[in-house]
């Protein structure tokens, strides 16, 4: 009798914390299995910061299809939802030309927007908008305001984190309902499709070396002309692209209030703080069934011999996982 196997599409999700090598990997696999890399980090969407976002580079995207990276000017905020519409499009194109999506990014937000479905929010409007920002300024102040009148959101929600204190703010005060009671509701649904997960995950000291040699490889490739120029804009601070590693600190260093080692220090350990959280984020939420998804525990671009040998792994790994009979529920 013939074994009955998953006929379902697949598209493989290449997740991890910043400067775990996601991007060699998923680079490396697509050329390997014809594939479509896609996207899934915040800030790479942003085409001014190709150098503080580790964009992969022009010669890099030359080599296979890259979706959703410098795709949007940084004066205007792209949301979830509009990843999630965007994604589902490059999906699509890669089925159709029958190429193998691979979504690339430490977002985790954006990848269980397609894995696991989003909810819909209303828009609170631009009043809501404009007194969340205001209230931002000091993070603590507002936290302690959104725990008196959405005490279920504030309860998740850091102190010291006012870009998604604000839009719980916003939330709240211009649909009259808190985040946590909008998340209860129905939304829209999860891709139907088959999700097969490699989750990067080294350990702290790893990156946190890695993360100090790449900020200092950025500012010798002109981080810091990228973020002149981003200044010169005269953008809104509160903008997310204004607020991408680096960005702060380097624009700080060009008002003379902080030298270049001073933000190089500061950036540095603020994209530690950041690693910890993902690293804490992805061991918490499921991409993909625990039998679709391995965890590699290194740091890939420590040589090329552990991205070779990864590689086969992974494409063994993911052939295997393909041709695998259908488990019973």
């Amino acid at each position: 009798m013939m074994k009955k196997t998953d006929s379902r599409r697949i598209a493989v999700i290449v997740a991890g914390p910043t400067c775990s090598g996601k991007s060699a990997l998923a680079l490396a696999l697509g050329e390997r299995l014809g594939g479509t890399v896609i996207n899934a980090d915040s800030m790479q969407v942003y085409r001014e910061l190709r150098v503080l976002t580790a964009r992969p580079t022009p010669e890099e995207e030359a080599r296979l299809p890259h979706r959703l990276y410098g795709v949007s000017p940084a004066a205007e905020a792209r949301s979830v939802a509009w990843w999630r519409l965007e994604a589902i499009a490059a999906l699509e194109e890669a089925w159709s030309t029958g190429r193998l999506p691979i979504l690339c990014g430490g977002t985790g937000m954006y990848l269980r927007a397609l894995t696991n479905g989003l909810t819909e929010v209303p828009d609170p409007g631009p009043e809501a908008r404009e007194e969340a920002r205001a209230l931002a300024v000091d993070p603590a102040t507002l936290h302690g305001c959104l725990m008196d009148v959405d005490p279920d959101t504030a309860a998740s929600l850091r102190p010291t984190d006012p870009q998604r204190l604000a839009r719980a703010w916003e939330v709240w005060r211009g649909t009259g309902k808190g985040l946590a009671w909008w998340r209860t509701q129905p939304g829209l649904p999860s891709v139907d499709c088959r999700f097969i997960a490699i989750r990067l995950d080294p350990e702290r000291e790893v990156l946190r070396t890695a993360i100090a040699r790449r900020f200092g490889l950025m500012i010798e490739q002109g981080a810091i002309k990228e973020v002149r120029a981003l200044l010169e804009q005269q953008l809104d601070p509160a903008l997310p692209a204004m607020r991408a590693h680096g960005v702060p600190e380097l624009a700080a260093m060009l008002r003379s209030e902080i030298d270049l080692a001073q933000a190089e220090e500061r950036a540095v350990l603020a994209t530690g703080r950041y690693t910890k959280r993902q690293a804490t984020w992805f061991n918490h939420q499921a991409l993909a069934e625990p039998e679709d998804t391995v965890i590699i525990e290194n740091r890939i671009g420590i040589s090329e011999q552990l991205l070779e040998r990864k590689i086969t792994e992974i494409v063994s790994f993911i052939h295997k996982q393909v041709d695998a009979p259908v488990r019973e529920a």
